[in-house]
């Protein structure tokens, strides 16, 4: 039976035995750790990928980071804008019929639409503001529904003589080339449609 003394003097006078044992153990070692590397980087790898594909699934970036849509409407540099009475574009009324032929104008033209209601006094003196900051908006085309508003553009309208006003609805004295009195009846959307046509070409795209 072998003493320790006589192992250690054995490992001694075979150096090879006493060297290659750990180097074998060593190379194991480092072969587990490679592949344990390897499959940990797999795994890491497969997860990643697996959250990014529930974060696309769930709605992504809420910023809107994705590519456009090709089926939106690409809209011209063109503004067209409604002034109405504190009932906006209530269904029913004259305001909802000149809201419908600008939309198609929209479609048609690609111009952008918008409308602003006249909150608080029904006035021309309430209006005058709400009018002015349409044509601070650099609005290509005003169209304005309702007394109150027709009369604010008789105020205003002098001052801007390049930017176009009609005024539906009401008839209101005006000795002003870029104001038009469209009447209410069957050919409003239609008269609607042609002024903001006519505006929209006098821009270039």
């Amino acid at each position: 039976m072998k003493t320790r003394r006589n192992w250690r003097s054995n490992s001694k006078q075979n150096p090879g035995r006493g060297v290659w044992a750990p180097a074998l153990v060593n190379r194991a070692a480092g072969l587990v750790r490679g592949r344990r590397g390897r499959l940990a980087g797999g795994v890491a790898v497969a997860l990643l990928a697996l959250a990014g594909g529930l974060w696309l699934l769930l709605g992504g970036d809420e910023d809107g980071n994705r590519p456009p849509d090709p089926r939106a409407r690409q809209y011209r540099d063109v503004d067209a804008c409604l002034l109405t009475g504190a009932d906006g574009i209530a269904q029913g009324t004259v305001a909802s019929s000149v809201w419908e032929g600008m939309q198609q104008a929209s479609e048609e033209t690609r111009a952008r639409v918008s409308y602003v209601p006249v909150t608080g006094e029904q006035s021309a003196a309430n209006a005058r503001p709400f009018l002015n900051g349409l044509v601070q908006r650099q609005c290509e085309i005003v169209l304005t529904v309702g007394v109150p508003q027709a009369q604010a553009v008789r105020a205003v309208a002098g001052q801007h003589p390049s930017l176009p006003f009609v005024v539906v609805g009401e008839a209101v004295a005006m000795a002003k080339s870029n104001v038009t009195a469209v009447p209410p009846g069957d050919g409003l959307k239609a008269a609607v449609v042609r002024e903001i046509r006519d505006a929209a070409s006098d821009k270039r795209p």
